[in-house]
């Protein structure tokens, strides 16, 4: 019976050191690092792109097709809309107009005609 206990004992406290050990150790390491995710993941709710500004010429508008594309300083940007407002804005405006689109991830937000500098007759 003295030799069931002590075997008892023995196991027991190899498996309470097994288990000390294994929290004492390091995770393993990679071989290679792993190279950062480039592809872009969907927007969920919460993460939402931010909305830009852009000001410049329109040089083409479809507003039945909700399609915009407005020409910038220096890159010429296309967009679409489904919501009926911005569609709506998009029928007041015309090509060669200079516009202020809001968009967020190629979608248009608002849209509106900029107005010159009225000029006065000489």
């Amino acid at each position: 019976m003295k030799n069931v206990i002590v075997l008892l004992v023995v196991a027991l406290a190899s498996l309470a050191s097994n288990d000390i050990s294994f929290a004492q150790t390091k995770p393993a390491t990679p071989a290679t690092p792993v190279a950062p995710a480039t592809e872009k993941k969907p927007a969920t709710k919460g993460e939402r792109p931010q909305a830009t500004v852009l000001t410049g010429k329109v040089t083409s508008v479809d507003a039945t097709a909700g399609k915009l594309t407005v020409k910038t300083k220096d890159k010429e940007v296309n967009m679409t809309t489904d919501s009926k407002s911005t569609k709506a804005a998009l029928e007041k405006l015309k090509v060669g107009d200079t516009a202020k689109v809001f968009e967020r991830g190629g979608t248009v937000i608002a849209a509106s005609p900029v107005k010159g500098e009225s000029k006065t007759a000489k």
